[in-house]
Protein backbone atom coordinates (compact mmCIF):
# COMPACT_ATOMS: atom_id res chain seq x y z
CA UNK A 1 0.00 0.00 0.00
CA UNK A 2 1.12 3.50 -0.99
CA UNK A 3 0.75 6.48 0.85
CA UNK A 4 -2.05 7.45 -2.38
CA UNK A 5 -3.59 4.02 -1.13
CA UNK A 6 -2.75 2.16 -4.52
CA UNK A 7 -0.46 -0.37 -5.26
CA UNK A 8 0.61 -1.81 -8.29
CA UNK A 9 3.33 -4.02 -7.28
CA UNK A 10 3.28 -7.88 -7.68
CA UNK A 11 3.74 -9.39 -4.30
CA UNK A 12 6.07 -12.79 -4.06
CA UNK A 13 3.88 -15.70 -3.93
CA UNK A 14 5.62 -17.55 -1.01
CA UNK A 15 5.32 -20.75 -2.49
CA UNK A 16 7.16 -23.34 -4.29
CA UNK A 17 10.69 -23.95 -4.97
CA UNK A 18 11.98 -20.41 -4.41
CA UNK A 19 10.62 -20.38 -1.19
CA UNK A 20 12.18 -23.72 -0.42
CA UNK A 21 15.05 -22.16 -1.43
CA UNK A 22 15.22 -18.83 0.92
CA UNK A 23 14.56 -21.31 3.58
CA UNK A 24 17.15 -23.39 2.91
CA UNK A 25 19.30 -20.14 2.28
CA UNK A 26 18.71 -18.47 5.72
CA UNK A 27 19.49 -22.10 7.29
CA UNK A 28 22.79 -22.07 5.69
CA UNK A 29 23.66 -18.79 6.48
CA UNK A 30 23.02 -19.01 10.11
CA UNK A 31 25.57 -21.90 10.27
CA UNK A 32 28.40 -20.18 8.60
CA UNK A 33 27.98 -17.33 10.57
CA UNK A 34 27.86 -20.02 13.84
CA UNK A 35 30.76 -21.55 12.44
CA UNK A 36 32.67 -18.69 11.73
CA UNK A 37 32.20 -17.39 15.77
CA UNK A 38 33.03 -21.15 16.90
CA UNK A 39 36.47 -20.62 15.19
CA UNK A 40 36.78 -17.32 16.53
CA UNK A 41 36.53 -18.17 20.11
CA UNK A 42 38.90 -21.40 19.21
CA UNK A 43 40.97 -18.70 18.11
CA UNK A 44 40.56 -16.51 21.28
CA UNK A 45 41.05 -19.63 23.72
CA UNK A 46 44.59 -20.12 22.09
CA UNK A 47 45.50 -16.87 23.02
CA UNK A 48 44.71 -17.23 26.49
CA UNK A 49 45.76 -20.98 26.88
CA UNK A 50 48.74 -22.76 29.01
CA UNK A 51 52.19 -21.74 26.79
CA UNK A 52 52.49 -25.21 25.97
CA UNK A 53 48.88 -25.75 24.23
CA UNK A 54 49.30 -22.55 22.35
CA UNK A 55 52.69 -23.52 21.06
CA UNK A 56 51.28 -26.86 19.45
CA UNK A 57 48.34 -25.01 18.46
CA UNK A 58 49.64 -21.80 16.96
CA UNK A 59 50.00 -21.18 13.21
CA UNK A 60 47.62 -24.38 12.28
CA UNK A 61 45.40 -24.02 9.63
CA UNK A 62 41.60 -23.81 10.14
CA UNK A 63 40.98 -27.54 9.18
CA UNK A 64 43.79 -28.80 10.85
CA UNK A 65 43.25 -26.97 14.20
CA UNK A 66 39.88 -27.93 14.34
CA UNK A 67 41.17 -31.72 13.59
CA UNK A 68 43.68 -31.66 16.61
CA UNK A 69 41.44 -29.80 18.99
CA UNK A 70 38.55 -32.67 18.22
CA UNK A 71 40.94 -35.78 19.35
CA UNK A 72 42.05 -34.15 22.47
CA UNK A 73 40.83 -36.25 25.68
CA UNK A 74 40.55 -35.33 28.11
CA UNK A 75 40.35 -37.24 31.83
CA UNK A 76 38.65 -34.88 34.13
CA UNK A 77 38.54 -30.53 34.99
CA UNK A 78 41.93 -30.69 37.09
CA UNK A 79 43.30 -27.71 35.95
CA UNK A 80 43.65 -25.02 33.27
CA UNK A 81 45.00 -27.06 30.39
CA UNK A 82 42.27 -29.71 30.87
CA UNK A 83 39.59 -26.75 30.68
CA UNK A 84 40.96 -25.49 27.89
CA UNK A 85 41.26 -28.95 25.73
CA UNK A 86 37.69 -29.56 26.62
CA UNK A 87 36.34 -25.78 25.77
CA UNK A 88 38.50 -26.61 22.30
CA UNK A 89 37.45 -29.82 21.81
CA UNK A 90 33.84 -28.43 22.20
CA UNK A 91 34.25 -25.64 19.84
CA UNK A 92 36.12 -28.22 17.44
CA UNK A 93 33.23 -30.74 17.25
CA UNK A 94 30.98 -27.49 16.73
CA UNK A 95 32.54 -26.52 13.98
CA UNK A 96 32.95 -30.35 12.41
CA UNK A 97 29.07 -30.50 13.07
CA UNK A 98 28.48 -27.36 11.51
CA UNK A 99 30.93 -28.30 8.52
CA UNK A 100 28.65 -31.05 8.02
CA UNK A 101 25.26 -29.40 7.62
CA UNK A 102 26.86 -26.55 5.43
CA UNK A 103 27.80 -29.07 2.76
CA UNK A 104 24.25 -30.88 3.27
CA UNK A 105 22.23 -27.42 2.89
CA UNK A 106 24.67 -26.84 -0.13
CA UNK A 107 23.67 -29.73 -1.73
CA UNK A 108 20.29 -29.28 -1.46
CA UNK A 109 20.01 -25.58 -2.53
CA UNK A 110 22.24 -26.59 -5.75
CA UNK A 111 19.66 -29.15 -6.11
CA UNK A 112 16.59 -27.28 -5.98
CA UNK A 113 18.38 -24.39 -8.10
CA UNK A 114 18.79 -26.63 -10.80
CA UNK A 115 15.69 -27.25 -10.94
CA UNK A 116 14.07 -23.92 -10.04
CA UNK A 117 16.31 -22.09 -12.77
CA UNK A 118 18.37 -24.38 -14.91
CA UNK A 119 19.92 -21.41 -16.95
CA UNK A 120 20.58 -18.94 -13.93
CA UNK A 121 22.95 -21.44 -12.92
CA UNK A 122 24.82 -22.00 -15.95
CA UNK A 123 25.82 -18.45 -16.75
CA UNK A 124 29.47 -17.82 -16.15
CA UNK A 125 30.05 -16.17 -12.85
CA UNK A 126 26.81 -17.29 -11.10
CA UNK A 127 27.23 -19.94 -8.44
CA UNK A 128 24.56 -21.30 -5.97
CA UNK A 129 25.03 -18.55 -3.50
CA UNK A 130 24.76 -15.50 -6.12
CA UNK A 131 21.87 -17.68 -8.14
CA UNK A 132 19.80 -18.07 -4.89
CA UNK A 133 19.96 -14.09 -3.85
CA UNK A 134 18.68 -13.64 -7.38
CA UNK A 135 16.01 -15.66 -7.37
CA UNK A 136 14.91 -15.06 -3.57
CA UNK A 137 15.10 -11.30 -4.73
CA UNK A 138 12.96 -11.96 -8.05
CA UNK A 139 10.83 -14.42 -5.85
CA UNK A 140 8.64 -17.12 -7.75
CA UNK A 141 7.31 -14.77 -9.71
CA UNK A 142 9.59 -13.33 -11.94
CA UNK A 143 7.45 -11.08 -14.13
CA UNK A 144 7.52 -8.27 -11.30
CA UNK A 145 10.63 -7.66 -12.12
CA UNK A 146 9.86 -6.31 -15.41
CA UNK A 147 13.26 -4.19 -16.13
CA UNK A 148 16.27 -3.06 -15.22
CA UNK A 149 15.13 -0.30 -13.05
CA UNK A 150 12.26 -2.02 -11.36
CA UNK A 151 14.90 -4.73 -10.05
CA UNK A 152 17.24 -2.05 -8.60
CA UNK A 153 14.43 -0.57 -7.00
CA UNK A 154 13.41 -3.25 -5.19
CA UNK A 155 17.37 -3.65 -4.36
CA UNK A 156 17.85 -0.25 -3.21
CA UNK A 157 19.54 0.94 -6.20
CA UNK A 158 19.48 3.93 -8.30
CA UNK A 159 16.51 3.31 -10.87
CA UNK A 160 17.99 6.05 -12.85
CA UNK A 161 20.64 7.40 -14.60
CA UNK A 162 22.20 11.15 -15.54
CA UNK A 163 24.77 12.74 -16.42
CA UNK A 164 26.36 15.46 -14.32
CA UNK A 165 27.32 18.73 -16.48
CA UNK A 166 30.68 19.60 -15.53
CA UNK A 167 30.95 22.13 -18.28
CA UNK A 168 35.48 21.49 -18.81
CA UNK A 169 35.04 18.39 -20.60
CA UNK A 170 34.25 18.14 -24.30
CA UNK A 171 32.39 14.26 -25.17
Amino acid sequence: MTLAGVADAIPKSGQGEVEMIRMLKSAKDSAVKARTQAINQMKALIVTAPAHLRETLDGLSVSALATRCRSFRIHGLSDPMSAAKYALRSLARRHHQLSQEIRNLKAELAQLIGTASPALINIVGVGPDTAATLLIAAGSNPDRLHSEAAFAALCGGKTNRHRLNRGDVDF
